[in-house]
């Protein structure tokens, strides 16, 4: 035991010696500038590319959303080469290095399961495109336009200027609905009038109005329905179809207001449902003699 305790203060000792200790720093240093240069220059090259490759897409009439794909895809592949290459040039050995990830992978998988899962997704997104950026899209109650589509999430502006970063996983999982997949979208709006109204007048109303404005098309023509008959009132629906879909927020605030002036200035009664409350006096129970 002592005797192993001296070899080792021995091999300590030349390795700590100032002599041996300075070459081992300088060595250290020079391998890491050796690996900074590699990488720097892989770096580089992928600068380059991002330029070619950026060019090549915009020629070939690439949708944004296959270009920034790509423009991903290479990146991350140029990087990855370029910092096995450094660490090969900083002297560490690549094949122990990938060794040690294979003994490790199985650590490292369960831990960033979800990360894998949204890089799948990702792939999926890609490949399957139920929408782009651009779009306008609703998942699991969020609603706005695709900004940005990455291997790990999907990122949404909101109407109100928020940005949400949604997981890929959740947005293939889950139903998404897409307002401009198609090339026009119906609005709804709902309302009630009395019950002594005369639904076809309020039709002619509603009809001559939407006739008026030019972003509704004339087909699919506008409908007037009848909905729902209540006990105080008459649920009517319009449904009209606008040419550009992506105007569909503001442009049904806007019919919502022109339908109720419309109906106000014809003179016809909007009621809501109401209880009447009558009085019932309750009398005090006769006594028994």
């Amino acid at each position: 035991m002592n005797e192993f305790i001296q070899n080792l203060l021995m091999q300590l000792s030349e390795i700590f010696q100032p002599a041996n200790l300075g070459e081992v720093i300088g060595e250290w240093i020079i391998n890491l500038i050796s690996g900074g240069v590699v990488f720097l220059l892989f770096y580089l090259l992928w600068l380059v590319l991002r330029r070619v490759v950026t060019s090549l897409l915009k020629k070939g009439e690439q949708d944004e959303t296959t270009r920034i794909f790509i423009q991903t895809l290479t990146k991350y592949s140029i990087l990855i080469i370029g910092g096995m290459y450094a660490l090969n040039a900083g002297g560490v050995d690549i094949s122990a290095v990938l060794a040690s990830l294979g003994i490790a992978g199985i650590t490292i998988g369960f831990a960033a399961r979800d990360a894998f899962s949204n890089l799948i997704s990702g792939l999926l997104i890609f490949l399957d495109r139920p929408f782009v950026i651009g779009d306008l899209v609703e998942v699991s109650d969020k609603y706005g336009k695709v900004e940005q589509i990455t291997l790990r999430s999907t990122r949404i502006v909101t109407p109100d200027g928020r940005m949400l970063a949604v997981p890929n996983t959740e947005m293939i999982n889950k139903t998404v609905a897409s307002y401009t997949n198609f090339p026009h979208l119906r609005l709804e709006v709902r309302f009630t009038i009395g019950l002594e109204e005369d639904i076809t007048h309020v039709r002619r109303i509603l009809l001559d109005l939407v006739e008026q404005d030019p972003d509704f098309l004339k087909e699919p023509v506008p409908q007037v329905l009848l909905m729902a008959l209540n006990d105080y009132n008459n649920e009517i629906e319009l449904r009209v179809w606008i040419d550009n879909e992506r105007m569909h927020v503001g442009k049904r605030a806007e019919l919502k207001e022109h339908v109720y002036n419309a109906l106000h200035q014809a003179g016809v009664e909007m009621p809501y449902e109401t209880i009447q409350l009558a009085p019932f006096e309750i009398k005090p129970e006769s006594k028994l003699n």
